[in-house]
């Protein structure tokens, strides 16, 4: 009878971690954009358009995830070496999201005026 109580009590705990972790791991997963299907496009606006809103969603997340190993580093959940690995993965990727949106907004550099001829 214990067995059973047992085996009853570890399915009753995993089904409560399943459902106490599902919004971390949706959370983590709606963050983890592919940044490949986001590339711009040359068709119409509409699909441009949703690109970008979906690559400033994305800049968002990454931003957030920043700050938040940051806070766990000042908290003391992240050594040094472990804070160092993760922020710079991520500073890496927000870089990608970044050079995106610039590619989809169509951010050149502007051309230096030239001194008129006097």
């Amino acid at each position: 009878m214990s067995l059973l109580a047992a085996i009853v009590l570890l399915a009753l705990l995993g089904a409560v971690i399943f459902v106490v972790t599902a919004p971390l791991r949706a959370t983590r997963r709606s963050a983890n954009i592919d940044l490949t299907a986001a590339a711009p496009s040359k068709g119409d606006g509409g699909s441009e358009q949703a690109s970008l809103l979906e690559l400033e969603a994305a800049r968002a997340a990454k931003y957030h995830e920043i700050r938040d190993a940051e806070l766990d580093f000042r908290t003391g959940k992240l050594s040094r070496e472990d804070y160092e690995a993760i922020d710079g993965e991520l500073r890496a990727e927000a870089i990608t999201i970044l050079d995106r949106l610039d590619e989809l907004d169509g951010h050149q550099p502007e051309p230096q005026p030239r001194p008129a001829d006097a």
